[in-house]
Parts: structure tokens; sequence; C-alpha cells
């Protein structure tokens, strides 16, 4: 199920990330040039390791993790968070834990297009890929 995920994604739209990144409690400065970046995601799977790549010109960041298994991860915007993803109803979805808060990230194929929601608390962002 996760090799339909395998390849390598180019962001075309986004939908209210700068108020998700807000309600992360990213600084202002990093929100606009997170804003404006247009980022390349590689997912690859070796064996049960599972590794997302994002790159752009603002910052490229890796985790690799197997499913169900909680790991540390520092995020683009450089929180250290406990990270847990699992495959859901066809979809990952990663938990990102830290300092009593939590936010999750959804990724799911639609029509041939990665679409990875992004929520915390009453907050949702849409950012949708194509295949490169």
């Amino acid at each position: 199920m996760c090799d339909l995920f395998v390849g390598t994604w180019k962001l075309i739209s986004s939908e209210n990330f700068e108020d998700y990144m807000k309600e992360l409690g990213v600084g202002f400065a990093t929100r606009k040039m997170a804003g404006v970046a247009k980022p390349n995601v590689s997912i690859s799977i070796n064996g049960d390791v599972i590794t997302i790549r994002t790159e752009s010109t603002f910052k490229n960041t890796e985790i690799s993790f197997k499913l169900a298994e909680e790991f540390e991860e520092t995020t683009a915007d450089d929180r250290k968070v406990k990270s847990t993803v699992t495959l859901e109803n066809g979809s990952l979805i990663q938990v990102q834990k830290w300092n009593g808060k939590e936010t999750t990230l959804t990724r799911k194929l639609v029509d041939g297009k990665l679409v990875v929601e992004c929520a915390m608390n009453t907050v949702t962002s849409t950012r949708v890929y194509e295949r490169a």
C-alpha cells in the first residue's frame, strides 16, 4: 500500500499554510520564507523503513521511520518532536507531539496527486503535490 506513495512530488497548490504555521508557533520571518518555498517531496521505501525527504530553497529535511514506531524528529521550523506514522485507510497519518502540543499530517493519494493535510487545533492547511 505504501508503495503507491513512492516517487518524487512537487508542490502545485497550498491553502491556509501561513495560518497553520502560525498555529504551530512559527515565527514571522520563517513563515514568510516557508510560504514562498515550493518543496519537492521524495518518498522511498527500503524494507520496512520509509524515508520522506523534503527539499526546497528554504530548507531540506529527511525522516526515516517504521510504521507505528515512535521516532524523534527535528522539523523544518526546528521543533523537536516525537512522531509516529501509521497507515490508516490508505493514508499515512503522522502525529507530532512536543511540549504538550500535537499536530497531525495526513498524506493521501487523490486522483493521482499527493494531498497533505496539516491540522492543529481548529486550523487545517491543504497542500497538493503532483508527480515530478
